[in-house]
């Protein structure tokens, strides 16, 4: 039997397929939050002007998972400041999870940072959210005092990349 392989790749915003993917995890996590679906015109609101854009060197990098050439998964890095990077928008499809590859991801966004310049990755999140945070406490990430502040953020996490 064939392997099955992860493919990570930098990937601007706004082709299709890191379109949709940047879609399915707004849904997914905006729906959790309401605790009902959300609607084309909340996701639609909530994917404007959401600063993707800086997902680009120098200030930024996004990467798309592809699972056997299928479109799985996505992730951001964005430099804060000249050592510091945040984690961003890391999703994984449902179809595609409990396959290594959130992990796999997870290392790789960490490469770009480390790339970009960043020593230590920091990232906020949801208490909700409980599958990202156990990610991320499997993968070193310990929880730091609040680095930032917004309307969807319960809990902070940070990571030395060295």
């Amino acid at each position: 039997m064939a392997r099955m392989t992860w493919n990570f790749s930098p990937e601007a915003v706004d082709t299709p397929d890191a379109a949709a993917l940047r879609r399915d995890y707004y849904d997914d996590v905006a729906s959790r939050y309401w605790k009902r679906p959300a609607t084309a015109a909340e996701l639609d609101e909530g994917l404007t002007n959401d600063g993707v854009e800086l997902l680009t060197p120098p200030t930024g990098q996004f990467l798309v998972a592809r699972y056997e050439g299928k479109a799985a998964g996505c992730g951001g890095v964005l430099m804060l400041d000249g050592e510091r990077a945040e984690l961003t928008r890391v999703f994984l499809r449902h179809a595609f999870r409990g396959l290594g590859g959130a992990g796999a991801l997870l290392g790789e966004l960490e490469d770009a940072a480390r790339g970009l310049g960043a020593r230590r990755m920091v990232l906020n999140t949801r208490l909700d959210l409980v599958e990202a945070r156990a990610l991320y406490a499997r993968h070193g990430y310990v929880e730091i005092p609040a680095y930032c502040t917004g309307p969807y953020m319960d809990i902070w996490y940070g990571k030395e990349l060295f």
